[in-house]
């Protein structure tokens, strides 16, 4: 690999921005200066300092994010703030958010730059579980249960693959239920469509689970973390 695209990848830098340090003579590769932009770094050999401090190459990065209310799920945007805009301190380039979550839904959301792995996950031919928790206004029957694990016509005429829906809480004095529901697709707020079909209304809306990957819970709303190797491989295990 080029020096300057290692320098590149590693600290988010344009290839350009990369080219500075090198010439400037800040960059060593097995403790030599090195000023050739073009030098070939060995990925499995090769130690390569700027500044004097060791850069690891990462070309893959994984996070997971506890998503807040009123942030959107994109890269940017104009007059939103986004969740790229709260990962502040690491490198964000070509970081994406992987699937949607509505601006007032909160919970798990996966951010990478691994554009082969997030097409995956979002495939429809894969059937990646989502897995959600919200809070319903009325109460859920065992009716509606049944209902929603034999599919689900919208009010536009779609249909929508089963989905496994379980009664958590029911508060009669609040007239609320608390539900899990597991589905398989992503139609556009689809979940509040579906209970809008039956004549109910989604209060709140959290997801917990994608795949393989769960929500750790020890995260706070807008924070996040690099998942584990075994997050990782538990995630990719389970749309391969």
């Amino acid at each position: 690999m080029r020096l300057d695209k290692f320098i590149a990848d590693s600290k988010g830098l344009t290839r350009s921005q990369a080219k500075i340090p090198i010439k400037d003579g800040l960059v060593s590769v097995n403790q030599k200066i090195v000023k050739q932009t073009k030098h070939q770094v060995d990925l499995n050999f090769d130690v390569v300092q700027l500044n004097g401090i060791t850069v690891i190459y990462q070309e893959y990065r994984y996070y997971m994010m506890n998503k807040p209310k009123n942030v959107v799920s994109a890269t940017s945007d104009v007059l939103e703030k986004t969740v790229i805009d709260l990962i502040a301190k690491v490198n964000q380039k070509g970081l994406f958010p992987v699937g949607r979550l509505d601006k007032d839904t909160t919970g798990l959301l996966f951010l990478t730059n691994d554009g082969m792995l997030g097409h995956k996950l979002l495939a429809p031919r894969k059937h990646v579980t989502k897995v959600y928790r919200a809070l319903i206004a009325g109460e859920v029957t065992e009716e509606i249960v049944q209902t929603f694990a034999s599919g689900i016509t919208l009010k536009n005429g779609e249909t929508t693959k089963p989905a496994l829906l379980k009664i958590l809480a029911i508060n009669r004095q609040k007239n609320e239920t608390k539900i899990e529901i597991s589905i398989v697709e992503g139609k556009y707020h689809q979940i509040k469509r579906m209970f809008g079909a039956v004549s109910m209304r989604v209060q709140e809306l959290k997801r917990v689970q994608m795949g393989g990957l769960k929500l750790d819970e020890g995260l706070k709303l807008g924070e996040y973390r690099e998942l584990t190797p075994d997050e990782l491989s538990c995630l990719i295990r389970n749309i391969n």
